[in-house]
C-alpha cells in the first residue's frame, strides 16, 4: 500500500529508540510548582489567588482574559507561596503562580464529572474553556477557540493528529498505546461538537504498533485510521492536511477555510478528561530523551514541574548537556538551565551532549536550492531570509514570509549553515509590527 504524504519535507533520523519501548511512568512532585500564567496563543491569565491562600488540586489560580485565553489551575494541593516573575520557556521572565505542595494531592471539590449525552455542543465547549485545555501539539492554541468556527465555516473533515514527526519525541505515541480509549471518547465528543462527516486520525508508519492498534478499535465505527509516510515534517497541520485530503489551505488562510479542522491526540484526550471528569489541564505526558540524561523516559508530568524534576527522574545526567531543548531538535526551543517550569506545550526535553551539537560557521548561499525542494510551503526561505536581514519587510511579505510554519526543514538541508528559519522568523515579527503600527 502506498502511504500518503506530502510535496517536499525531509528525513531526519527519527532517534524514537531512546524512548519508544518506555511505558508512560509518573514523574513526583517537585518542592515546588512554576505555573506560569503566560503559556498558550493569546493574552495570559491574570492570578486570582494571593500568597498564603491554601489551594486544592484543579482550583483556578488565574483567570483567562479575554476569549483568546485560558484559565491556568494549581496541579496539585498546596500553599501559593509566590506571585512573582519566574524564569520562562520561553526566553524571559514571565508572570508565575508558585505553588508549595501540601503532599495530600487533594482535588477540588468543584469539580464536577458530567455525562457527555446531556451536553449540548456549547455546553462541552464551556467545560474545555473553564478546564483550560489548549492544542497540545506545541502550538498551545485555546481549544474552545478551534472549537468555535463561524457558523459559515463547516468542519466537514475532522483530522486527529497521532504523527508525531519531530525526531525524538514518543509522548504520543506511548499515550496511544497506553490509553487509546480516553484518546477515541474525545474523538468522540469532538465529532458531536463539530458534527463532522469525515473523522480520521492519521499516524505516521514508523509507529504500526499504534496503527495496528486504532485500526482494531476503530473497526465498525466512523472513525478512518490512515498510514503515513515517514516524513517531516508529516505532522504539521497543513501538510498533515494535504495528506489525508488531498487539499491545500490558501495561502493566509486557515483549515476551516476549506472545512477540515486538526487536533492532536493528546488534546484529545484532555478534552475528553474536561468534560466527563471535569478535570482541568494540569498534566500531559513529556519525553525525556537524548545521549546525555541517563535513563530516557516518557513521563506524566505536572505543568509547573522544574526542568531539573525531570532529568532526576531520569537518573541525572550523564555529562554536562551540549545543548538543553524543550520540544525537539527541529522546532524546540534551546535553554540556558534547569530552572525553567514545564508548561502545556512542552511535549519534550530533549539533553545533547557537546559532541553532538554541530557549530559550523554560516557561509554564503551557493544557490543549491536545496531549501527550496524541502520547504513544505512551497516558498523560497532563502529569498525571505535575505529580504529580512536587509529589513525590507515589504518584499519579505511579498514572498509570502507569513506562510512559514517555521519547520527548520530548510536550516536543515543549508550546506552553508545560515540560520534560514531564524531569518524568516525576524521578517515575520517585523511585518506584524509594520501592520499593527499601520
Amino acid at each position: 500500500m502506498k502511504l500518503r504524504t506530502f510535496a517536499g519535507g525531509i528525513h531526519p533520523p527519527d532517534s524514537k529508540q531512546w524512548s519508544a519501548h518506555k511505558a508512560i511512568e509518573d514523574c513526583p512532585l517537585p518542592a515546588e510548582l512554576i505555573v506560569p500564567l503566560a503559556q498558550h496563543i493569546g493574552a495570559p491569565a491574570v492570578p486570582c489567588v494571593e500568597v498564603g491562600q491554601c489551594v486544592a488540586k484543579g482550583q483556578e489560580i488565574g483567570t483567562a482574559k479575554g476569549f483568546v485565553s485560558v484559565p491556568v489551575h494549581a496541579p496539585t494541593s498546596g500553599v501559593i507561596s509566590a506571585i512573582e516573575n519566574r524564569p520562562h520557556p520561553w526566553g524571559t521572565s514571565l508572570p508565575a503562580v508558585v505553588v508549595k505542595p501540601d503532599g495530600e494531592d487533594r482535588w477540588s471539590s468543584d469539580l464536577r464529572p458530567a455525562d457527555p449525552g446531556e451536553l449540548s455542543p456549547e455546553d462541552i465547549i464551556e467545560k474545555v474553556r473553564q478546564a483550560g485545555v489548549v492544542g497540545m501539539g506545541g502550538a498551545a492554541f485555546p481549544a474552545h477557540v478551534k472549537l468555535s468556527p463561524p457558523p459559515e465555516k463547516k468542519i466537514r473533515t475532522l483530522i486527529f493528529n497521532g504523527v508525531e514527526c519531530e525526531p525524538y519525541l514518543t509522548a504520543d505515541h506511548r499515550l496511544m498505546l497506553e490509553d487509546p480509549e480516553r484518546i477515541l471518547q474525545g474523538v468522540a465528543l469532538l465529532q458531536y461538537v463539530f458534527g463532522s462527516e469525515r473523522v480520521v486520525v492519521g499516524i505516521e508508519a514508523n509507529k504500526p504498533d499504534a496503527i495496528e492498534l486504532f485500526e482494531k478499535l476503530c473497526d465498525g465505527t466512523p472513525v478512518e485510521v490512515i498510514p503515513l509516510q515517514v516524513k517531516y515534517p508529516q505532522g504539521a497541520e497543513k501538510q498533515l492536511i494535504a495528506a489525508v485530503t488531498g487539499r491545500e489551505v490558501p495561502s493566509g488562510g486557515l483549515p476551516m477555510d476549506i472545512g477540515v479542522a486538526v487536533h492532536n491526540v493528546s488534546t484529545a484526550a484532555a478534552i475528553n478528561d474536561a468534560v466527563v471528569l471535569g478535570r482541568p489541564l494540569i498534566e500531559r505526558i513529556c519525553t525525556v530523551t537524548g545521549p546525555a540524561v541517563r535513563e530516557p523516559k516518557n513521563l506524566r508530568i505536572r505543568i509547573g514541574t522544574p526542568l531539573s524534576q525531570l532529568v532526576d527522574t531520569c537518573g541525572g545526567l550523564v555529562e554536562t548537556p551540549g545543548k538543553i531543548v524543550l520540544g525537539g531538535p527541529m522546532m524546540g526551543f534551546a535553554q540556558l538551565g534547569f530552572e525553567v517550569p514545564a508548561i502545556r506545550g512542552t511535549s519534550g526535553l530533549l539533553l545533547l551532549r557537546q559532541d553532538d551539537v554541530t557549530l559550523q560557521p554560516e557561509g554564503p548561499c551557493i544557490r543549491c536550492a536545496r531549501c527550496v525542494q524541502a520547504c513544505p510551503m512551497h516558498i523560497l526561505p532563502t529569498t525571505i531570509a535575505a529580504y529580512a536581514r536587509r529589513d525590507m519587510v515589504a518584499e519579505a511579505a511579498e514572498y509570502c514570509a507569513m506562510d512559514c510554519i517555521e519547520c527548520g526543514s530548510c536550516s536543515y538541508v543549508c550546506p552553508a549553515a545560515i540560520p534560514l528559519v531564524q531569518g524568516i522568523r525576524y521578517g515575520k515579527a517585523a511585518i506584524l509590527a509594520k501592520k499593527r503600527n499601520s
